[in-house]
């Protein structure tokens, strides 16, 4: 059998991250990150933005494991009760997930064993839990070639993961948050604690960390995209610590990958508002009667809307909630897609704004 790799525990030498190259970009990503965040809270609605960025991560992140959907399966998804494919079902399981796990974070202000093993049995939907049974390996897509035997042992997992989670937790811990943050993404996919969805669920622990730190209210950064583009690269690095203990390399392609989707999501953002002042503007001009604040930002909360979600939220009847969205698509607001029995709307510029990478 592959031998098992030994992993050491948290943390590695100071001399192995700190370099005079990761302080560099760690200082980099660190402002596009702040830059981020007071962005994020100029958004008069977070909810806008908590859906449309936490829908585009659970794409992304699915398509690392190679499970693939398009932004128009998944709202649909979420819009109409209809038959969904296991893809867009694993997309959905994994948005839920992100929210367990914000939602939990709120409530606690960190996380314990069981709340991982729960946004793992989230996304996957089996109790299988912690791995008991030796013979996991991570192997070569390409070549069939194992790279990389993780411990075999339950208890030797346990407690690496008792280990993870005290410097998960730790509010001021040995290094700066976001080389914390490599670290931690490093050992958590190193462990592999799970027979399945650990990569997905090492992702969602990332952002998580930046919320208990602070340098984030709301989950919006997510690394996904940046990894995709970058996927050769990425377990490539993750392997060179592994197998040599050189850490550098990985450490900086980490904080890259923190200030470029910091900046992409800044830009994002930027647009989204945009479009919600110039429906606003439009609105106003064209329909005045029909122009609520609330019915706009629904609009842009939920790019796929339905009279039924006017209804909720105006407090007003089914006729009513359906002449707002008629108007609407009038004067080139929303566009109508009619879906077996149910007509759904769509904010057509928003909806151009989410699929842009």
């Amino acid at each position: 059998m592959h031998q098992v790799n030994s992993l050491d525990k948290l943390p590695p030498k100071r001399e192995k991250v700190e370099t005079l190259n990761t302080l560099r970009q760690l200082s980099i990503a660190s402002k596009s990150l702040g830059e981020l965040k007071g962005i994020a809270q100029t958004m008069p609605n977070q909810e806008m933005l908590i859906n449309a960025i936490v829908l585009q991560e659970a794409k992304d992140s699915s398509e690392i494991e190679n499970i693939i959907t398009t932004q128009d399966e998944l709202y649909k998804a979420l819009t109409i009760a209809q038959k969904q494919t296991p893809q867009v079902k694993e997309v959905i399981n994994y948005r839920k997930a992100i929210f367990l796990g914000y939602d939990l974070l709120r409530k606690q202000g960190f996380l314990k064993l069981k709340d991982i093993e729960l946004l793992q049995k989230t996304i996957i939907e089996n109790d299988a839990g912690i791995r008991n049974m030796p013979g996991t390996v991570l192997k070569n897509d390409t070549t069939g070639e194992v790279v990389y035997t993780p411990p075999q042992e339950k208890q030797v997992i346990l407690d690496l993961l008792g280990n993870f989670l005290e410097h998960f937790n730790l509010k001021q811990d040995n290094f700066p948050v976001l080389i914390n943050l490599a670290i931690l993404h490093y050992q958590f996919e190193s462990i592999h604690p799970f027979y399945d969805g650990n990569g997905r669920t090492g992702r969602i622990l990332n952002i998580l960390y930046l919320i208990i730190n602070n340098f984030l209210d709301i989950p919006i950064l997510y690394l996904s995209s940046y990894i995709n583009e970058n996927k050769h690269d990425y377990y490539r690095l993750l392997n060179k610590v592994n197998k040599s203990d050189e850490w550098e390399e990985y450490i900086l392609y980490i904080l890259k990958a923190v200030e470029i989707t910091a900046n992409r999501t800044i830009t994002k953002i930027a647009s989204i508002n945009a479009s919600l002042s110039e429906t606003i503007e439009i609105v106003k001009a064209k329909e005045p009667k029909v122009y609520k604040k609330e019915l706009i930002e629904l609009l842009f909360e939920q790019p796929y809307s339905k009279i039924e979600y006017v209804v909720k939220k105006l407090n007003v009847e089914r006729k009513a909630a359906s002449r707002y969205l008629n108007k609407l698509e009038k004067i080139g607001i929303v566009t109508s897609k009619k879906i077996g029995r149910e007509k759904i709307y769509i904010n057509i510029r928003l909806f151009e704004i989410l699929k842009r990478n």
